[in-house]
């Protein structure tokens, strides 16, 4: 590697911290990226930017050896989960931290909705839906930035997998109770993954990671669903909402600046369940967005972030800055 400058697309989640460097001469393809499966800690002022740091310097620093060691470093894009509501401290403190331990002069911070939406269909307006555990929407006619839900498996996240999961396992409880509503099939799948139902509270509940145990069963609605109606209901409610929250944020057909036709993008682990919850969500799209194309997501988060990195080290970037959703920090000199 020679003396020109790279740049690196980071993204933080509930899972781990994925790191990718770009500008090696080789195009996306020479890319090189490493992971760590510890994520980021939260405190009283949200993401921990000494914690990140920390991850973020020995994972920077390796792939820089493994690239040639000979390159400048010259942005970092970090996509993070929580950054629109818990992202003070990073803004306040990363900047600084990535300039002095690795020259740093230009730093862009994304909410990972934002890098998601990248990665799923570059800088082009429209509308993406981010599902896992949780569900939110983004979209934009690039000048600015909506999103829609987002909010957590207690306030929101309405159709994600939490969502799915909670509705499977009230259905199953139904079932074992007698009452309307309930199904057997879902009872069955709960007890052979959590053991009898009436001791399903007590493993729930005290649980920290609660949404992700709600989120686990999901795919089990998924497989009763072509022969259950009460779990097939349950995804034609979940692609209801995942529809409404892409409605909310994309642009009308007169929104875009040069006319274009707004595109839609689905993304996420969530709809790798398959046809179950696919084909309602079409069906959803094609009735309240017929406006809409619907693509497929080209990237992902860690792609969108390197694709934000890549455009800002070359002063072409195009989307829209917010306060939460995307902020870019230069240092002097840059």
């Amino acid at each position: 590697m020679t003396d020109a400058p790279c740049f690196l697309g980071v993204d933080s989640g509930g899972s781990g911290m994925r790191v990718a460097i770009g500008g090696l001469g080789g195009g996306a393809d020479s890319r090189l990226s490493v992971s760590s499966k510890e994520p980021v800690r939260t405190g009283a002022r949200g993401i921990d930017a000494a914690h990140f740091t920390e991850q973020l310097l020995p994972m920077a620093r390796e792939l820089l050896a493994r690239a040639g060691g000979a390159g400048r470093l010259a942005t970092v894009s970090v996509g993070a989960a929580g950054m629109a509501t818990l992202g003070d401290d990073l803004r306040d403190r990363l900047p600084a931290a990535l300039h002095e331990a690795l020259g740093v002069r230009r730093l862009a911070l994304a909410a990972d909705a934002v890098t998601a939406y990248v990665g799923a269909l570059g800088v082009r307006p429209g509308a993406v839906v981010a599902a896992g555990t949780g569900m939110i929407a983004i979209g934009t006619d690039l000048t600015a930035w909506h999103r829609a839900d987002g909010w957590g498996h207690l306030l929101g996240d309405s159709g994600g997998g939490a969502w799915i999961g909670r509705a499977g396992l009230d259905a199953a409880m139904r079932a074992f109770d007698g009452r309307h509503g309930g199904s057997k099939a879902l009872l069955a799948r709960a007890e052979e993954l959590f053991g009898p139902a009436q001791e399903l509270p007590g493993q729930l509940y005290p649980r920290t990671d609660r949404p992700a145990m709600l989120a686990s069963f999901a795919p089990e609605v998924a497989r009763c669903a072509p022969d259950d109606p009460v779990a097939d209901a349950i995804l034609r409610d979940a692609a209801r909402h995942i529809v409404e929250a892409a409605a909310a944020v994309c642009p009308a057909p007169d929104a875009t600046s040069q006319g274009e036709r707004p595109e839609a993008a689905l993304t996420g682990g969530l709809f790798k369940m398959g046809e179950a919850l696919l084909r309602p969500v079409r069906a959803e799209l094609a009735e309240h967005l017929p406006h809409v194309r619907l693509a497929t997501a080209a990237g992902d988060p860690l792609d969108g972030a390197v694709r934000i990195a890549a455009d800002i080290a070359s002063d072409r970037l195009r989307l829209p800055l917010d306060p939460r959703m995307l902020t870019v920090h230069l240092r002097d000199g840059s």
